[in-house]
């Protein structure tokens, strides 16, 4: 994978698991930022990443769709099934690179989504068991 192409994945990732709650909006744009430093570039990229760290929170809601869709990438509606489970995937995106242990993935994604999403439920009973060890 080219790292052009591994900084937008990262872009997205950062994008839905904002989208999500899962981490703070400043992170999107550290993500526009190191996207931009692999070599992609588009105006709404270029706009995301110039925000401050007091932008961020206000600006990152009206400039993410512009960003991820010149870039021809998803843009999982707030809120949305679709949303969640891409939410799911960049976690275990993250805990396949160390980011996050097993333990703390299933458990993020147990409080997150409790039983009640088909993708996860058999993360969130291993959640059960962990906790039950």
């Amino acid at each position: 994978m080219t790292s052009t192409a591994a900084a937008a994945i990262a872009l997205q990732d950062h994008a839905v698991l904002w989208s999500m709650g899962e981490i703070r909006a400043n992170d999107v744009v550290n993500a526009a930022c190191d996207a931009l430093v692999t070599g992609l570039d588009t105006p709404g990229l270029r706009m995301l990443a110039a925000c401050t760290r007091a932008e961020a929170d206000y600006d990152v809601h009206d400039l993410r769709p512009a960003a991820l869709n010149e870039l021809g990438l998803t843009l999982c509606p707030i809120g949305s099934e679709t949303g969640q489970e891409a939410a799911a995937r960049a976690l275990a995106r993250r805990m396949l690179v160390g980011e996050l242990t097993p333990r703390g993935f299933t458990s993020r994604i147990h409080r997150r989504h409790g039983h009640e999403l088909p993708l996860t439920e058999r993360l969130a009973e291993l959640d059960d068991e962990y906790d039950t060890l």
